[in-house]
């Protein structure tokens, strides 16, 4: 082996390149390959999940719920299912109820919203001048907090100054959590990425149509053309781009040969599998969360057997969701010392 195509040693400054990430080529002295890498090792208890070992904030006069409430209220539109299924259970639920003299179908029906999105509910009792029940009204739980002694809240809607209910008149429900047991959580929360996830797609994929300056296409062209036309064509295309796009071009070469422009295309068919891919698999990941059956939300089967039978889905549902559901609401009738709550007995409709 001559000594010029002997590979050299790298020196000290190379040495120290390649051990942060660079490749230097060592038997090329044209030119040098530099290389990067991304993404740092993460441990496992990252500062994020080292907050659930922590008690909930309080400042002396209520708690603060672990989770932001007005972001997860944000997010009960952020994809069609996740909404979808906290509507059906929340009217499935109103439809069931039996009204009662302390309590409306409509203080109901806020109230098993405000349980299904935010993972608690507030209903606040409101007495005569002799003291007695009059009625059950329903309390934002966006804007309610528990307060540091027991059986106190504190209306705090942040645009406004914050006041204490009177004691003793607010009975709230929440979904347990494993950290806290000061607020609820909603049983949701491990699919709230994939809903965030599936609005995102939507959104970029609005974002791709409406600019129409994307990458979309490589235009190559190896033909003869006169003088200007390859200016012209650049030209064209530029003009081609923002409100108005998609236009049609017209392309004349007399002494071109066959093939001589070709149009190659590089991101649509792949952004349209990928978005297609995220959109099922975020939607299926709600729809895990939810434990809603598919069927009872309008989606269309993608084969042709279907989904099954609408109506033994629905029982089937009522039995395992809606059902537990009731017996959470149940619970205001122990609190408040009156049958405040009531359902229907239902009538399977597979009978």
């Amino acid at each position: 082996m001559s000594k010029r195509n002997r590979a050299r040693r790298m020196s000290r400054q190379e040495t120290a390149e390649a051990s942060q990430g660079a490749i230097v080529a060592s038997n090329d002295n044209r030119s040098e390959v530099h290389a990067f890498t991304f993404g740092d090792p993460e441990p496992v208890l990252s500062r994020a999940t080292m907050l659930d070992m922590l008690e909930c904030y309080h400042n002396q006069r209520w708690y603060e719920p672990p989770i932001a409430l007005h972001g997860l209220a944000r997010a009960f539109r952020a994809s069609p299912h996740h909404s979808s299924a906290i509507i059906l259970k929340r009217n499935m639920l109103a439809a069931s109820l039996e009204p009662t003299k302390w309590l409306s179908r409509a203080a109901f029906k806020g109230m098993a919203q405000d349980y299904l999105v935010m993972g608690n509910a507030y209903g606040q009792e409101v007495r005569n001048r002799l003291g007695g029940l009059l009625r059950l009204d329903h309390a934002l739980a966006k804007y309610v907090r528990r307060g540091v002694e027991p059986g106190r809240f504190w209306w705090v809607p942040g645009h406004q100054p914050e006041a204490e209910f009177a004691p003793g008149t607010v009975h709230q429900l929440i979904a347990p959590d494993v950290n806290q047991e000061i607020y609820g959580v909603p049983e949701y929360l491990s699919a709230l990425q994939s809903a965030l996830l599936n609005e995102n797609a939507t959104l970029f994929r609005r974002r791709y149509f409406e600019n129409g300056s994307h990458a979309g296409y490589i235009m190559h062209v190896n033909g003869e053309f006169a003088d200007g036309d390859v200016d012209k064509m650049r030209e064209a295309l530029k003009r081609a781009k923002g409100p108005g796009n998609f236009r049609n071009l017209f392309i004349h070469s007399p002494n071109g040969k066959d093939g001589g422009i070709k149009i190659l295309p590089i991101a649509e068919a792949g952004a349209k599998d990928e978005f297609l891919g995220i959109k099922n698999t975020t939607r299926d990941d709600v729809l895990a969360a939810h434990r809603v059956p598919p069927q009872l939300l309008g989606i269309v089967p993608a084969n042709a057997g279907g989904f099954g039978d609408v109506t033994k889905a629905t029982d089937a549902f009522f039995e395992l969701e809606i059902e537990p559901l009731q017996s959470v609401f149940l619970e205001l009738n122990d609190a408040v010392g009156a049958e405040v709550v009531r359902f229907r007995e239902r009538v399977k409709a597979a009978a």
